[in-house]
């Protein structure tokens, strides 16, 4: 094989590997995000026995499932091999977005953990609202005068197993609704905005320097930098090239 027939062919696998290869952006789909909490935090959810305050430490949040206007979101310890719990959550939309994951609670318990109330992952316009069994909704919310999302029906929240499919399909299906600070029972829809308004451009706005809650550490986009896309541009004219020689070769010829 001559230099001209090798060269093309080397580029062109190389463009191919870029294309077939795994995505670099892999923790992008569950929105894998590390965090530390540096005091403990009380969860919603089917939480492992004993876990429904989580000790101050490092935990990772994944989003496992997002077929719908429910998700379901599960934290594990940080090198995932327990999972401490499994929650349900709505999309809810917030106009300006961060570089930086974002934890919001639901504050104003004095003597008592902070209650973890959304998620929002680095660049993302929408973010994971958690929704608490009823009667801790309607604690929470008189406290911090805030509405709080709720499950109607009362499901086990302590299991063995808290990512046990039957409990993981009960959360995508249990009937939710909203609790005001007055105790007033409202559609979820009433409190969450789950999708841009009509007047808003959806093209996320991203604040870089907005601040990042002070109960978290920093979580910044993954690197997601690579060679492979050029790579595969460097293939194609690679080939594109050779293609060209050949054809002029055949006319002269």
């Amino acid at each position: 094989m001559t230099l001209w027939r090798a060269v093309p062919a080397m580029f062109c696998m190389a463009f191919f590997g870029a294309i077939f290869s795994p995505s670099a952006n892999a923790d992008e789909w569950n929105k894998k995000t590390v965090v530390t909490f540096s005091g403990p935090v009380e969860i919603p959810g089917v939480h492992l026995e004993g876990w429904g305050i989580l000790p101050a430490g490092t935990y990772v949040f994944k989003l496992v499932d997002s077929s719908s206007d429910r998700h379901i979101v599960q934290i594990f310890n940080q090198d995932e091999t327990i999972i401490y719990a499994t929650i349900l959550a709505i999309p809810n939309y917030r106009l300006k977005a961060t570089d930086k994951t974002v934890m919001t609670f639901n504050e104003g318990i004095s003597d008592r953990p902070e209650a973890l109330r959304a998620w929002f992952y680095p660049g993302a316009n929408s973010g994971e609202e958690f929704v608490y069994p009823k009667a801790k909704a309607v604690e929470l919310a008189k406290v911090t005068h805030t509405p709080v999302l709720a499950v109607v029906a009362d499901l086990k929240e302590e299991a063995a197993k808290p990512d046990e499919p039957r409990l993981v399909e009960e959360l995508r299906q249990v009937p939710l609704m909203a609790v005001k600070p007055t105790g007033e029972v409202v559609d979820v829809a009433e409190v969450v905005q789950a999708t841009p308004p009509a007047n808003v451009d959806p093209t996320p706005a991203i604040d870089v320097a907005a601040p990042v809650s002070p109960q978290i550490s920093e979580n910044t986009l993954p690197d997601t930098a690579s060679f492979l896309p050029l790579v595969a541009l460097l293939g194609f004219l690679a080939l594109s090239s050779a293609v060209t020689i050949r054809a002029i070769r055949n006319r002269v010829v």
